[in-house]
């Protein structure tokens, strides 16, 4: 098990898929669990993939059954963790023409009221859940994959970016992290798991002053930026001069008008 920081000993992972929800997902809710327990995790949230992600809903489903299919991985692994004594809380991955945002604080009860939000623009996304009192945090930022056109930045679109995803090669979250840093973004951390195999010890995940009590208390928290630090290597945070991305990069303003940039422009080179 990897030393407790002392000062923030209380850690939780915020990105996972299950097998009930997402396509992807390997390991099924409940199996989680005793795993992270382990390693001395206090709790996660499950972030599986929404309407227009890799889900694993039948997407013809009427919205409200939709939904209630949708939260059974969460749900799943929330009855095993209380047997357990382990923490879980609710979120999702929204997916917006392959740009993804973590959506935390809002429950099924509010998605059962909100079919909208499953095929809005971000940035009315962004305003929705905003206004509801949720959390954006955009996932994985310079992700590149054969299914990702190009790199869209919305740092005006979130209140918080992913600077670590264990999912991603290390040059994406060194160039996610100094995204962040130069630009004061409040940053997050997460495995991005799907399949309980791939869990290692030294990973990823968020740290606090104090624990969590629920999923408010997590919103509350990274809006302020106090009280926790993410989980981040420090292989992770150093751009080398061999880094370099394969993708046009699209960086979006206030007003969500996007302009077309280089790495050199973004102080990442």
């Amino acid at each position: 098990m990897p030393e407790i920081n002392k000062k923030y000993p209380y850690k939780y992972e915020v990105h996972m898929h299950t097998a009930e929800s997402s396509a992807c997902g390997r390991t099924h809710a409940a199996d989680y669990i005793h795993a992270f327990k382990e390693l001395g995790y206090d709790g996660m949230i499950i972030t599986d993939h929404f309407f227009n992600g890799n889900t694993a809903v039948d997407r013809s489903l009427p919205w409200e059954d939709f939904v209630e299919e949708f939260c059974k991985g969460y749900e799943l692994a929330k009855e095993e963790g209380d047997k357990q004594g382990f923490k879980v809380f609710f979120g999702w991955e929204a997916n917006r023409l392959v740009d993804e945002y973590l959506i935390y604080g809002l429950d099924k009860a509010w998605l059962k009221k909100h079919p909208e939000v499953k095929n809005c623009p971000h940035d009315e996304l962004f305003e929705i859940v905003d206004k509801a009192g949720g959390l954006v945090v955009g996932a994985h930022p310079f992700r590149e994959r054969p299914y990702v056109d190009r790199v869209k930045l919305h740092p005006f679109q979130c209140h918080a970016m992913e600077a670590c995803n264990f999912g991603n090669p290390v040059y994406q979250d060194a160039f996610a992290y100094n995204f962040c840093k130069d630009r004061n973004i409040i940053m997050t951390s997460g495995t991005d798991l799907h399949d309980v195999k791939n869990l290692a010890p030294s990973i990823a995940g968020m740290c606090f002053e104090e624990p969590l009590n629920d999923i408010s208390d997590y919103v509350e928290r990274v809006k302020s930026g106090k009280g926790f630090i993410p989980l981040i290597p420090e292989e992770r945070k150093i751009i080398t001069p061999d880094m370099k991305n394969m993708l046009e990069i699209d960086l979006y303003d206030e007003h969500n008008k996007p302009k077309r940039v280089e790495l050199e422009d973004l102080g990442l080179k």
